[in-house]
């Protein structure tokens, strides 16, 4: 039995249910045999460096109950990428703090961090274990089913998208199209998830753009004047990372600088939705609007799917076991046991982090149609089950004329 210290992070972008798992790391560490102290990162990795940890062990225990639905980073969180220089130090403050277990919940930067931090202690003496919590509104971490915090953010896109549809087709007379922007640099998980909010047809949205195909200008364009006509107006889902057929992201300012370079920034750079709004009214006329929502996707907790919760904390929770079991070098994911058509039952696997690291995962190609601009059966198959049932509207503006009165009564 490895006896010591445990130590727990945060790392990247936040999701509504990360604390959760965080929860779920510092209430079996510390009913744990092996460890006899947890202590947290205050901002991830650079608190290691900055020697600031935060004595868990010290909090009421109503703290961790109310951390499971309390979105954000409670640790705070960082983007800090390591750098040979700084594991000299990290390890200084690990020895000092006996560290022996090493928890961090986030993406493949992170797993790779805990990797790298985990090697650089055994080759300089400290026996340490390392287990990875995954984390990410994306849905790219390779290995796993899914990731924490993905059905929560795919159900605010969801309601999002079905909501603003309804807006959009009541004033389409004034504005004749909408455009929502999911984050997501190479991925189209979740702006995917917005087809969930499509009951019938005419419903929103219309049209998706997904990062794992370019972007074609005329037949977007047609795609958008066939769903107009259509419907009358137009709802489009793009991801933030969607790119041209050069592999330039479609967010990129077409303002050049007199060396005749793409300006980016604050001054040139713009969203993809700008870019795709500004493209619609300079070929149409039409006027419309973009909702660019951001970090929003990543800590609205008036949306969390329980479901999400449940596997957040269930993930932190079998990190903590494993390492007792003297596992390393791993991070925790979600395998679905159930099979296509039954109620959906999950449970835990893991995968090397080096693994995670090196890789990302696409939408795979069943599950995005084959003019590329929408998802199939296959992706609402997978994702229904982890979002959860939508509520319904009444669609009264749009119904079918039969029978309907066309004439003031008299």
């Amino acid at each position: 039995m490895l006896a010591g210290n445990a130590l727990v992070g945060q790392s990247g972008g936040p999701t509504s249910v990360i604390n959760a798992s965080l929860a779920g790391v510092v209430e079996t560490a510390l009913k744990s045999k092996s460890i006899q102290r947890v202590f947290g990162m205050r901002f991830g990795i650079e608190g290691v460096l900055g020697n600031v940890l935060l004595d868990l062990g010290a909090e009421p225990a109503d703290t961790w109950k109310g951390l499971r639905t309390t979105p954000s980073s409670a640790l705070g969180s960082s983007r800090l990428k390591l750098k040979d220089e700084h594991f000299a130090p990290v390890l200084k403050c690990l020895k000092k703090y006996d560290i022996r277990y090493l928890f961090m919940i986030g993406g493949n930067d992170t797993m790779d961090t805990i990797h790298r931090v985990v090697e650089y202690a055994r080759n300089h003496g400290h026996e340490m274990r390392g287990v990875g919590v995954s984390k990410t509104v994306d849905n790219d971490l390779f290995g796993t089913d899914h990731t924490p915090g993905y059905p929560s953010a795919a159900r605010f896109v969801a309601l999002s998208v079905q909501q603003a549809g309804i807006l959009a087709r009541d004033m389409q007379r004034v504005d004749q199209f909408v455009i929502f922007q999911t984050v997501g640099r190479s991925a189209g998980w979740l702006p995917a998830a917005a087809a969930l909010a499509k009951s019938n047809p005419d419903d929103a949205p219309h049209i998706l753009l997904l990062p794992e195909r370019p972007f074609d200008r005329d037949r977007f364009l047609a795609a958008v004047l066939k769903a107009h006509k259509k419907f009358g107006f137009v709802s489009i889902v793009c991801g933030e990372g969607i790119t041209n057929a050069d592999g330039s992201p479609v967010s990129a300012s077409q303002t050049r600088d007199k060396f005749n370079n793409v300006e980016f920034g604050a001054m040139g750079g713009t969203s993809a939705a700008m870019q795709l709004h500004r493209l619609i009214t300079q070929e149409f006329g039409w006027r419309g609007e973009f909702q660019v929502t951001e970090s929003l996707q990543m800590c609205a907790a008036d949306r969390v799917v329980p479901l999400d919760i449940n596997e957040a904390y269930g993930c932190g929770k079998q990190a903590v076991k494993l390492a007792e079991k003297g596992t390393s070098g791993v991070m925790v994911t979600i395998t679905r046991e159930s099979k296509s058509g039954q109620p959906y039952r999950a449970g835990f696997g893991t995968i090397p982090l080096s693994e995670v690291a090196n890789h990302e995962r696409p939408l795979p190609d069943n599950f995005i149609t084959a003019d590329g601009m929408f998802v199939t059966k296959a992706f609402l198959d997978y994702a229904r089950p982890l979002v959860g049932k939508l509520p319904p509207f009444t669609n009264l503006a749009m119904r079918k004329a039969n029978g309907a009165v066309s004439r003031s009564p008299k």
